[in-house]
């Protein structure tokens, strides 16, 4: 599958209630690198192997939750007709300036019917990674830091009228649907969504609260260094929801913790791959359990109905 379009989830802004709090958590134990601040007060942060600037923004605020959800495409000719198709569609549009985020180009911000804020971009400063890209070396030395994800890889978002998210998501951005749990026949809980050959590159669950934040994800490379990051959530006494385990919907492993202010993260590895002429994978409700949770085969209450 030729890679055009909208490229991947690029990066996402938190609401937190104690920056200095959160960025010595987000730095020290779940392992980011910081690579600046802005006059808006506004921390980021990137993963040892991404290469571009951030991918994760850090931003004081009265409660937790999500900001915006951005995703990169491959140029600015892109940029400016997806904002033409996403007008057409009559989905509204605005245009946020280059430098509002550091090192960052235009912005296209539109909001989702369940209340989220998304961004399409196609420039960042590229600052690389320690290892380079000639002749590198296998693995940075600084990625024992922490619990060290790879990469930003999906958010997880609660709200109402998913379906007409993901027609936005499939109609004009070109996204497929790879898995879903069925309510019935005519309407999801639930939808995994990709815009490359992975498991999901974004995901939502049908909720009455619009704009909400389930989860933001980062990949780990093996199911050892999930365990890893168990050990180390237990010596920083992280307060983790679920896991380790592994899903049914997608094969990840996986573990689910909260961050000091209350926004879930996960910690994930592996996952099926997919592709855009698959069928796509539908759970039913009375096997919910075993595709949230393979292992236990039973939903964890705090799990579904907390979020930030």
């Amino acid at each position: 599958m030729a890679m055009t379009g909208v490229l991947r989830p690029g990066h996402i802004q938190l609401k937190v209630l104690d920056l200095a709090e959160s960025v010595d958590f987000y730095g020290k134990v779940l392992g980011l690198l910081e690579t600046g601040r802005d006059d808006q007060g506004r921390v980021y942060f990137k993963t040892w192997e991404e290469r571009d600037h951030h991918s994760v923004i850090l931003r004081q605020a009265d409660s937790a939750g999500v900001d915006f959800f951005a995703f990169k495409v491959d140029s600015d000719a892109t940029l400016a007709k997806l904002e033409k198709d996403l007008n057409a569609y009559g989905v509204a549009t605005r245009r946020i300036p280059a430098g509002e985020l550091l090192e960052t180009g235009e912005r296209v911000r539109f909001t989702l019917p369940t209340g989220h804020d998304i961004e399409l971009y196609a420039q960042k400063t590229v600052i690389g990674n320690e290892m380079g890209d000639l002749n590198p070396e296998a693995w940075c030395a600084n990625a024992e830091k922490g619990i060290a994800p790879i990469r930003l890889d999906h958010a997880l978002l609660y709200g109402p009228d998913i379906e007409k998210a993901q027609a936005i998501f499939q109609d004009v951005l070109g996204f497929y649907l790879v898995e879903h749990i069925a309510l019935d026949d005519n309407q999801d809980l639930a939808i995994w969504l990709s815009c490359s050959t992975k498991a999901h590159d974004i995901a939502f669950v049908r909720h009455p609260e619009p704009g909400k934040l389930h989860h933001v994800s980062f990949l780990l490379e093996t199911w050892e260094q999930v365990l890893r990051a168990a050990d180390l959530m237990s010596m920083n006494r992280v307060s983790i929801d679920i896991g380790p385990t592994r899903h049914g919907v997608t094969r990840g492993t996986t573990i689910y913790a909260f961050d000091p202010n209350g926004n879930r993260f996960e910690t994930f590895c592996g996952g099926n791959y997919a592709y855009p002429d698959q069928k796509p994978t539908k759970w039913t409700m009375d096997e919910v359990g075993a595709a949230v949770f393979y292992h236990d085969r039973k939903l964890n209450d705090r799990f579904l109905t907390v979020v930030s």
